[in-house]
């Protein structure tokens, strides 16, 4: 029976992992993947650039064997297994540059009764409705791209995700227009998150943690990691 092959799923969300012109994947978390899969003796994988709604189905369907990395909560762990830990970062808004000095957080988009947008499923949609925003002003898209076009067109007010994928964004579409609120201590705190595996593929995950544990901290990865705009305590 041959082997199955090893694809790693992954989201169009810089600096963590974009796509390019030859149809690769670039970004810290590609690059991150590879490594360890190169001490594992794995020099091919395929990449899948799929949604964040098909993320975590895909993997405990099978259709892929790794994802990129997520924050780790415990609805997450029953449907897939985590690796450890391979950054902490906190949420951000995307807003509108003349917005920026008034919605400075979740509980200010509330106050305002402003509209707030999200990638359906992820954690921020649920730390905007624990800070008071109304169902009703919650947007609910399934990329980034979409997020950021309803910030733009004047559909949503922010955009709610970590603040290093809107600082990413913008490093490769700057846009004087839009700027990045960094969420309120007490509102948000860095969150961990990590590479995700199907169950059925418990060996891999081991021998692929170990092989985190020699890379993460290294000085190839400090490197890479400041190279993608990561400061020290992110990681």
């Amino acid at each position: 029976m041959p082997e199955q092959p090893i694809v790693f799923a992954y989201l169009d969300e810089p600096p963590f992992c974009w796509p390019v012109a030859d149809g690769t994947a670039q970004g810290c978390d590609v690059e991150l993947v590879a490594a360890a899969f190169r001490m594992l003796g794995i020099t091919e994988f395929e990449q899948q650039l799929t949604t964040f709604a098909e993320l975590l189905p895909g993997l405990a369907s099978g259709q892929w064997t790794v994802t990129t990395p997520l924050f780790v909560t415990t609805e997450r762990r029953l449907l897939v297994d985590f690796s450890r830990p391979v950054w902490a970062l906190a949420d951000g808004l995307l807003v509108r540059s003349v917005d920026r000095g008034r919605l400075t957080g979740y509980r200010a988009i509330a106050a305002a009764g402003a509209r707030l947008v999200v990638v359906g499923g992820q954690v921020q949609e649920q730390a905007g409705l624990a800070a008071g925003i109304a169902q009703e002003r919650m947007i609910r898209v399934a990329t980034q791209e979409e997020a950021v076009a309803a910030i733009r067109k004047r559909q949503a007010d922010a955009y709610a995700s970590v603040a290093m994928a809107h600082r990413g964004y913008l490093a490769r579409q700057p846009d004087a227009e839009l700027a990045v609120v960094d969420v309120p201590t007490g509102e948000s705190i860095p969150a961990a998150g990590a590479f995700a595996f199907g169950k059925q593929r418990a060996v891999l995950r081991a021998r692929f943690d170990a092989a985190l544990e020699s890379l993460i901290g290294s000085d190839w990865h400090r490197a890479m990691m400041a190279r993608h705009g990561f400061l020290a305590g992110e990681y």
